[in-house]
């Protein structure tokens, strides 16, 4: 059966991978599997109600009622979900990608992403056409519902100490990258008395103050802002508000892991030691930063869906990724930027500047890099490596090879026919020369396969 949904749900260029006639063909394959009352919103693309029409349709047309929040965060979709008789949710949104791309991604009745298995039946009904049938007297409904975002800013505020943040007396600086972040980041901020100066603040869906992905590059303006103001940080969003990205008081940009280390550290403080689940490709400086006080690690496959489940399983303390999506199971389990920003507010309120928390962290370098590798020879590239490589080799998601002072992973794309190559040493020459070696080594083998 081919596939549909990737790790972040369907996307596609709009009206050439993703036309309406698709998103409709889905929508009927969600409401016939969910059936009930279906949540729905969009992030600030120009394609979103296009695509949330036809999705909508499709859903109605199966029996379902749907509830069209407007334009919301990922993370405040699925807390309303989560905390009403929804049975479930779809939100519009392609979150970093490009303003060309747009997607579809389901989540379940508790708010979580939907899981794999729950994805192929969807799937299994697209394709065998097996759709609900209704009499015209039967169709679904859409219903208009607002405060979705009052209740989604109103329930981070309550899990945070407000108090300490607004005694603070912060200065920080917020980039919404014209996406969801902007429905609600800048209220937040607000309400829990931080100052604000906000950049691209308003949602457009071309992204025009810059590509929605927060990487270094992208962030230019916020970092310059946060040094000419002497702001306390910086703090931005990718286009659904579900990752989050600081910049520390001094203006240095912090990769994700940086973010992840300082908050693990302090949410197994907070609850005096705990587990935290982080995916097979983080930085050691996160595991360094929890075992030094006393906390545990446990390291899953890629993909936040995975680390959320796993964080169920074992009653984690805390968990996320490197790229800036955390998860705070208190609150919620899923990526949820708003609650991000607010949280490390609360950790800079009670423990001092960012950047003192930052330089706390163990020091390492990732060099980063792919090949090109056919789907069908992913499996075979994997088991040669692993078996000429030998030694400490873990298999959790691809091929992670560890030696003194770092580790190599190998793991193939889900989405995409490539393998990508994560090598993280004490010092950049290491990382840049085991990374070519590796590299070198996976090429030879692929063309022996």
């Amino acid at each position: 059966m081919t596939r549909l949904f990737g790790t972040n749900g369907v996307r596609g260029v709009v009206n050439q991978g993703l036309t309406p006639e698709l998103a409709m063909r889905l929508g009927k394959a969600i409401g016939t599997f969910m059936g009930g009352e279906i949540a729905i919103a969009t992030d600030p693309r120009t394609s979103g109600d296009m695509i949330k029409s036809a999705v909508s349709a499709g859903m109605m047309s199966a029996g379902a009622t749907v509830l069209d929040l407007g334009m919301l965060p990922t993370p405040a979709l699925q807390f309303y979900v989560k905390s009403t008789d929804a049975v479930g949710g779809v939100m519009i949104t392609a979150s970093h990608n490009p303003p060309e791309f747009n997607g579809i991604k389901c989540v379940d009745g508790d708010g979580t992403e939907l899981h794999r298995i729950k994805e192929e039946a969807i799937e299994t009904i697209h394709f065998d056409a097996s759709f609900g049938e209704c009499t015209w007297d039967m169709v679904g409904s859409m219903q208009t519902v607002t405060g979705a975002d009052r209740m989604y800013v109103d329930a981070i505020i309550s899990g945070v100490d407000a108090e300490a943040i607004r005694a603070s007396g912060m200065t920080v600086v917020l980039d919404c990258a014209n996406g969801a972040g902007s429905v609600t980041s800048p209220a937040l901020l607000d309400k829990i008395g931080v100052r604000t100066i906000t950049l691209n603040g308003n949602p457009q869906g071309k992204f025009p103050g810059h590509p929605s992905e927060p990487t270094e590059d992208h962030l230019a303006d916020l970092v310059k802002m946060v040094r000419e103001l002497g702001a306390d940080m910086g703090i931005a969003h990718d286009g659904d508000a579900d990752r989050t990205i600081f910049v520390d008081d001094s203006g240095r940009y912090l990769y994700g892991d940086k973010s992840l280390a300082v908050m693990s550290r302090y949410m197994v403080r907070q609850n005096g030691g705990g587990l935290v689940v982080t995916p097979v490709s983080t930085s050691s400086c996160v595991e360094d930063a929890v075992k030094a006080i006393g906390g545990s690690i446990e390291y899953t496959r890629v993909g936040s869906p995975i680390v959320a489940r796993c964080m169920i399983e074992k009653d984690a303390v805390f968990g996320g990724e490197e790229n800036g999506g955390l998860i705070f199971p208190e609150h919620q389990y899923c990526r949820d930027g708003g609650m991000t920003a607010a949280k490390m507010l609360e950790v800079v309120a009670i423990e001092g500047p960012l950047s003192k928390l930052v330089d706390m962290v163990p020091e390492y370098h990732v060099d980063k890099r792919k090949i090109v590798c056919p789907d069908e020879l992913k499996g075979p590239l994997m088991d040669a490596m692993a078996k000429r490589l030998g030694g400490r080799v873990d298999r959790t998601d691809g091929v992670k090879v560890f030696r003194d002072g770092g580790w190599t992973l190998i793991r193939p794309s889900g989405t995409e026919p490539i393998f990508r190559i994560f090598t993280e040493a004490q010092d950049v020459n290491s990382a840049r020369e085991h990374g070519e070696r590796f590299q070198s080594m996976a090429e030879d083998m692929l063309s022996q396969l």
